[in-house]
């Protein structure tokens, strides 16, 4: 049996941002700091790109030279040509399955594979930023009937993201980032946290705090956890803390 080149993981998620394409654009202009400018992110993002794919794969994607500010040159190995050539096909088969199925419930299967039990679709309003150099980008989101939530994440993600106002994305969060209270309950001093309020749908015991089904106004739910004792019941008003650095990022599809 052949081993291949490049492990499936290292395709998973493959066409939901900029990262095959700026491995595509290594490929066909042998330049790193080219294939940034093409793909409209700086040269920083595009090795975070790169680098990202590696890790996936679990070997070098791309060799390439020192040379001066601009960063010299640079060839994809043959795991990043193989790599490229399954994506490829991959997008093209997902792309003709999810054909058949637009607008059912079975674009549900097109979200990510992950332990974050919050998937929650939403909508970019703005991009916040204290200066052009700061490394972070606040993400403004739009949830159902004007809720909002936060997301922060570092610029270059948001290069490669193609973030944008009115751009769909996909927020996740763990359940254990997120803090449910009764409404009457004190708010908590922490910084860059945003309140979503709701009633409880549900709530499961525990020894020192209870897991909690919050649902939020459109009906989406979200899962958080409450320290005992607490009054939670089903059907109670609740309010979920979420920290902005606890909401990750994917593009929606």
């Amino acid at each position: 049996m052949v081993k291949p080149l490049i492990p499936s993981r290292a395709l998973v998620d493959a066409q939901t941002d900029k990262r095959i394409e700026i491995l595509q654009l290594v490929g066909l202009h042998g330049s790193i700091s080219e294939a940034a400018r093409v793909a409209g992110v700086s040269y920083k993002a595009a090795w975070q790109a790169i680098h990202t794919l590696s890790n996936l794969a679990g070997q070098a994607l791309v060799d390439s030279s020192v040379g001066g500010t601009g960063g010299g040159g640079a060839r994809l190995t043959a795991a990043g040509t193989q790599l490229l050539d399954a994506a490829a096909q991959m997008e093209a088969a997902r792309r003709e399955v999810l054909a058949r199925f637009d607008g059912s419930p079975a674009r549900a299967l097109a979200g990510p594979r992950t332990s974050m039990r919050n998937l929650m679709p939403c909508r970019v309003l703005r991009l916040e930023s204290a200066d052009a150099r700061d490394p972070l980008v606040r993400v403004v989101l739009a949830l159902a009937q004007g809720v909002e939530l936060a997301s922060s994440i570092t610029r270059e993600s948001a290069e490669l993201l193609n973030l944008a106002p009115g751009a769909d994305v996909l927020a996740l969060c763990k359940a254990t980032a997120v803090r449910v209270q009764a409404a009457s309950a004190a708010s908590p001093a922490v910084p860059a946290t945003h309140a979503l309020d709701g009633r409880v749908l549900r709530v499961a015991r525990g020894v020192q705090r209870d897991e909690v089904v919050v649902t939020l106004p459109g009906d989406i739910q979200l899962v958080g956890f409450a320290a005992r004792p607490n009054a939670l019941r089903a059907g109670s008003r609740a309010v979920a803390w979420v920290e902005d650095s606890a909401v990750v990022l994917a593009l929606a599809d």
